[in-house]
């Protein structure tokens, strides 16, 4: 795997928020050990290798500093299997909602 990346390719940043100790007061003592950490995948803005500061555009435009963790991550977590009969309702929707008021 390549330990550097050109500008646009798909990457994830990570960042200290707060470091442990500096945590909510309400928030459990084992969680306030450990830091606050954000991790974020996005559009590298310039080129830059793992482990170096690097700025992202994430998908939904922010745009978010932190060091490079990752060169083209996958996504790596589950809900299940996928539901049948959810596929198709993002394509309903959207046929509904462009439909004029008052028609069926």
């Amino acid at each position: 795997m390549a330990d550097r990346a050109e500008t646009g390719t798909w990457v994830e940043i990570q960042r200290i928020l707060l470091p442990p100790g500096e945590r909510a007061p309400q928030v459990p003592e084992d969680t306030q050990r450990v830091p606050l950490e954000l991790r974020a995948k996005g559009f590298l803005i310039a080129p830059a290798s793992l482990g170096q500061e690097a700025e992202i555009r994430t998908a939904t435009g922010r745009r978010l500093r932190g060091t490079l963790a990752r060169i083209n991550p996958a996504y790596d977590h589950g809900f299940g299997p996928p539901i049948p009969e959810l596929a198709a309702i993002g394509a309903e929707l959207r046929t509904l909602l462009q439909q004029p008021e008052g028609e069926p």
